[in-house]
């Protein structure tokens, strides 16, 4: 598991805080708004070059990335260089660009909670030798520890994974100074069969196309019953009266 503190640093203005007009203005200039907050301070509207957000998180620990923040507070201040993290960003829906971030200033000395990804190791034998497939169904846990020791990731082995078993969070490894918060008992991975139905889907396929022609016929098939005994009644009943004249 590697630590999340780097040496990136990422370089923040200070600027007013406005309406919609205002972080429009700011994104006219290449620049995105966002916010700075935490260690007890007041929380400061910033800008920030969306290169460098993007290059943190798109980086081996991403988000959970422990930077400088340069803050340039411009005429009014000295500028500040203090430990940050991103804890929230917003992209665009449509062309994917970002347009806000959210960054909290970080004490080394306390802790802090973190989700953390969970990565899948190894190839398991339910898989391997059973023809299964391997379904994730936690891909973060969270954690709490400081900021020094924040994994990267954790990773999960999977070697041993048959069908009936399932890997959980008390079966994920544990640093020493690395606390897990996410309930122990919730799945993490496990193994599935294929479904039946996907191997007989040709044959199910033309049993379904068959199917709604055999009501019909078998409608058809009445109708016309019907209509011959309907037919033959009267004819079978002048005998009948024949007999019975004869008989007067």
């Amino acid at each position: 598991m590697a630590t999340v503190l780097e040496t990136n640093t990422l370089e923040a203005q200070a600027r007013e805080s406005g309406n919609k007009n205002q972080a429009r203005r700011v994104r006219r200039d290449g620049k995105i708004p966002g916010v700075v907050y935490g260690a007890g301070k007041d929380s400061l509207p910033v800008s920030v070059d969306p290169r460098q957000v993007l290059r943190i998180l798109h980086s081996e620990t991403g988000h959970n990335t422990i930077f400088d923040l340069a803050l340039n507070g411009g005429e009014r201040a000295k500028a500040e260089v203090t430990k940050a993290m991103i804890v929230d960003w917003q992209y665009e829906p449509i062309k994917g660009k970002l347009l806000h971030i959210d960054l909290k200033r970080i004490a080394m000395d306390r802790v802090l909670r973190v989700n953390v990804p969970i990565l899948l190791t190894g190839e398991a034998a339910g898989v391997k030798q059973e023809g299964g497939i391997l379904e994730q169904m936690l891909r973060e846990v969270e954690v709490e520890c400081l900021p020094t020791d924040i994994p990267s990731h954790i990773d999960a082995d999977v070697t041993e994974l048959t069908f009936g078993k399932v890997l959980r969070v008390s079966d994920l490894p544990r640093a020493e100074k690395v606390k897990f918060i996410t309930d122990p008992n919730q799945p993490v991975a496990h193994v599935t069969s294929v479904k039946e139905e996907v191997v007989v889907a040709p044959e199910a396929a033309a049993a379904e196309a068959a199917a709604p022609a055999e009501p019909e016929v078998i409608k058809k098939g009445k109708q016309e019953t019907e209509g011959e005994e309907g037919a033959e009644a009267p004819a079978a009943a002048k005998p009948e009266k024949a007999e019975k004249k004869e008989k007067k």
